[in-house]
């Protein structure tokens, strides 16, 4: 699994981060960025909230 930001669609709310602060944070811009390493974000309870939470949908799960 993969978790896709698309930048073009994020309007940098926060929310991703807010809720799985140990997957997502928020670039220079404000923008959802990935942490270095979580890509997947496997292993983490509250990657899916994050996903929910985002009010835009810019945030996907994909299969690898």
């Amino acid at each position: 699994m993969g978790i896709a930001i698309d930048k073009d669609v994020c309007i940098g709310a926060g929310q991703c981060a807010l809720a799985a602060p140990g997957v997502f944070t928020q670039d220079d811009d404000g923008f959802s960025a990935l942490l270095p390493g979580r890509a997947d974000g496997d292993g983490d309870p509250m990657r899916g909230e994050a996903v929910r939470a985002c009010p835009v949908g810019a945030i996907t799960v994909t299969q690898a």
